[in-house]
């Protein structure tokens, strides 16, 4: 699968359009912000599994952000689409030498259908085969038991490395509980 390839499928999705990866453009900055904050705030986010609706109110990512990513030479958001519509996206970067995957997004009416899992492979074939990096990083909520399992059936592994929760910075969302970190997970890329 290359920047614009074809994911396999089976079954029903196979039947409804190839899923088409490439990477976001600038016309695509109001698409991507809409996918984000359905995956991850208020309540249309809850027919997902990846809501942070419990313990996250506001903003997950703005304008601002995508259009830095964007920008970055050393990054990339990463879409999938089937027939034109927008169903995942993440941003797939180099950070330290290592290749760091982020602000991963699934339509909540699209999780647990396995478009996650072949997002997450295409991130890592960018990572390993046409940035030449070693690992995978990523940083996760550590409250958030099922997401990092998710990872690890992956083959990522808690680092045992936090960091903070930006407390009073909006831009991350306003934390409605005070134990709030990031753990990083990391992987090898062969």
């Amino acid at each position: 699968m290359g920047a614009s390839g074809e994911a396999g499928l089976s079954g029903s999705e196979a039947d409804s359009g190839p899923l088409l990866f490439r990477p976001a453009l600038a016309r695509d900055v109001a698409r991507v912000v809409e996918l984000v904050e359905s995956a991850y705030r208020g309540e249309v986010s809850r027919a997902g599994w990846t809501t942070e609706a419990d313990f996250l109110e506001g903003r997950r990512t703005g304008a601002d952000d995508i259009e830095s990513i964007l920008a970055n030479p050393h990054a990339r958001i990463l879409l999938a689409e089937r027939n034109g519509e927008l169903l995942a996206c993440a941003n797939v970067a180099i950070e330290d030498g290592e290749g760091y995957f982020g602000m991963f997004s699934v339509k909540p009416g699209c999780q647990g259908g396995g478009i996650g899992k072949l997002v997450l492979a295409e991130a890592e074939r960018i990572v390993a085969h046409e940035w030449r990096c070693r690992k995978m990083r990523m940083t996760v909520i550590d409250i958030r038991d099922e997401l990092i399992s998710f990872y690890e059936r992956r083959g990522y592994h808690r680092t045992g490395i936090t960091k903070p929760f930006p407390y009073g910075d909006e831009r991350f969302g306003i934390p409605l509980r005070d134990d709030l970190r990031f753990e990083v997970l990391e992987k090898t890329l062969t």
